[in-house]
């Protein structure tokens, strides 16, 4: 007897969608039907590459003739939303990449959409999936910490404006590095630290080097300043209705040492960190570092993909549900929205 197959399409066919291709095309229970993107010459590259069935220009014509079982969404920020609820409308399953859209009203609509069509709708938050993550959550769910009081949560450049795509543009991303880069260290944390409510936010942001012409050496030269947007550098407080905090730091242009891709939680009866692993607790009268041996070198997107997959095809639990990503968008909406009136405000 055949196995039963998913009949995945794309919307969107730029790095992130090949990724998205990579991943499933080598799955045996998948099938990568057809794919949309609004430039028909890298659509078709796309398909040619992957042997996907057909190219598309219009994506909601493809939803029509396709009819695919589940539908990943590449878009930039400002596409998720429309495209993801479209999918959902037509009877599809959907992945849609991070962050969930590009502000809560949208994740809302999207979330009542999965549920008006009885549909799955799961975020692209691969860092839940790496077994640093999953080396800190077990210890915070086996009560090794005691209570989570507070984190804190880095995901710093010095010089890594994007010279590609549309990340400066505040009208199609939302934001800059707190939106881009700033949701995956957030939403890993947040994750491990059991996922509780945030109930207000306190931000502040700071554009000085995007902006501008530079002549400065770094590895991603000659953006777009002229269109640029977007803040350089963001930092924002998050308390949750359970007392604990959260504080991030994002940033593409930051005068700083060096890049910082990380968090540490504080508990009370212990503390963690993200890279390098370790958890730090006092036994037998002493402070007491403890590190992991050895970790699986496993490919956190490859399972995020997975996961999807098992989650549609045979309805197995998601470890990163639409919820969940329409609570990272409250906590990144707050830090903006805090920045932009100078004071604290309520997350509802």
């Amino acid at each position: 007897m055949a196995k039963k197959k998913l009949r995945v399409a794309f919307i969107g066919a730029g790095g992130i969608a090949g990724a998205h291709m990579n991943y499933l095309s080598k799955m045996e229970d998948v099938e990568l039907v057809s794919a949309a993107d609004v430039v028909m010459e890298n659509v078709e590259k796309r398909c040619e590459e992957f042997s996907i069935g057909e190219a598309f220009t219009d994506y909601k014509k493809m939803l029509r003739v396709v009819k695919p079982d589940a539908v990943s969404v590449c878009t930039p920020n400002g596409m998720h939303a429309p495209c993801s609820i479209d999918a959902l409308n037509s009877g599809a399953h959907v992945i849609v990449e991070k962050p969930l859209a590009m502000n809560a009203r949208e994740g809302n609509r999207m979330l009542a959409a999965a549920k008006k069509n009885r549909r799955k709708l799961v975020i692209g938050f691969q860092y839940r999936f790496d077994s640093k993550t999953s080396f800190i959550k077990n210890a915070v769910d086996r009560g090794q910490l005691g209570k989570v009081l507070y984190a804190r949560v880095h995901a710093l450049r010095r010089r890594g404006i994007p010279n590609w795509g549309v990340f400066g543009r505040k009208d199609l991303q939302g934001g800059g590095p707190m939106i881009d880069i700033g949701v995956h260290a957030l939403e890993m944390t947040h994750f491990v630290m059991g996922s509780p409510k945030p109930v207000a936010a306190s931000g502040s942001i700071y554009t000085y080097l995007g902006d501008k012409k530079s002549n400065v050496v770094s590895q991603w030269p000659n953006w777009d300043h002229k269109t640029y947007t977007v803040e350089d550098l963001a930092v924002g407080l998050i308390r949750f209705d359970n007392g604990a905090t959260l504080h991030l730091e994002a940033s593409f242009a930051a005068h700083i040492e060096k890049e910082a891709w990380n968090f540490t939680i504080m508990g009370e009866k212990g503390g963690a960190s993200w890279d390098p692993p370790g958890l730090f607790s006092d036994e037998n009268d002493y402070m007491v570092n403890t590190k992991p041996h050895w970790l699986p070198n496993e490919d956190a997107f490859q399972a995020k993909m997975r996961n999807f997959v098992d989650h549609v095809l045979y309805n197995k639990p998601t470890v990163a549900p639409g919820e969940h990503g329409l609570m990272v968008q409250k906590m990144l909406d707050g830090i903006y929205n805090s920045a932009e009136k100078g004071k604290e405000v309520v997350i509802k």
